[in-house]
């Protein structure tokens, strides 16, 4: 699979060469996972999946879109005219999975198990925490694509006052203990604020970081493509 890392800003306000578009991976020129820019529908996927509905994974919750030839799955509906997507689905030699994970406490998030032949890739988009009976479904990864918000331990995490859920972002180390069972690799995106502050700087925390947790971050930046 190739995979093409179409966007890697945060919700932050663009400050640096190669880190200027929000969320956004494509695989192999035909699937696209988070349109947090316009401009990634250039690419006309066959399908789209959408990890939740915040404007920098899905730029239409602010800027309407007509896309009726274009299959576009989310984890809830809302106002929008999506599939639902609660069970995996065939797109040609891909299987895409569709596994709940916590983030938001107004809207449902998911990450996507991508298949094809024997490679295996994890897209999370944001998110705090994967429940174990999801993890379990997992198995060995190539890799996983996951969020960069946050350099600390723990991320930023709070909990709603009214239900007791939690919701926000984990930290960088929680989301490298978090896949190692599953994966060496751990493609890091979606940077906060923390990482343009000095981003040479921010690279080497990034790999001391894999170095303690026995494991290989991989810092993205737009346009970056892998292969696995």
């Amino acid at each position: 699979m190739k995979i093409t890392l179409l966007g890697t800003r945060g919700m932050v306000t663009p400050s640096a060469l190669h880190y200027h578009k929000h969320s956004g991976i494509l695989v192999s020129g035909k699937l696209l996972f988070d349109v947090g820019e316009k401009v990634f529908l250039r690419h006309k996927p066959k399908a789209i999946f959408i990890t939740h509905l915040h404007p920098d994974h899905a730029f239409f919750v602010e800027e309407p879109v007509f896309l009726s030839s274009v299959p576009i799955y989310a984890p809830e509906q809302k106002e929008f005219a999506f599939i639902k997507i609660a069970k995996p689905v065939r797109i040609g030699l891909y299987r895409i999975t569709p596994l709940p994970t916590e983030h938001s406490a107004r809207v449902k998030s998911c990450a996507y198990l991508i298949e094809h032949g024997k490679k295996r890739i994890l897209y999370t988009g944001d998110l705090v925490w994967m429940q174990k009976k999801y993890r379990d479904q997992l198995g060995k990864l190539d890799c996983v694509i996951t969020e960069g918000s946050f350099l600390k331990e723990g991320g930023m995490i709070r909990k709603d006052i009214k239900t007791g859920k939690l919701f926000g972002h984990a930290g960088i180390p929680n989301l490298l203990r978090l896949f190692k069972p599953h994966t060496r690799t751990v493609v890091l995106a979606h940077f906060g604020s923390w990482f343009f502050k000095d981003i040479k700087q921010s690279r080497a925390l990034i790999a001391s970081l894999g170095k303690k947790y026995d494991v290989t971050p991989i810092v993205a930046h737009d346009g970056m493509t892998l292969t696995v």
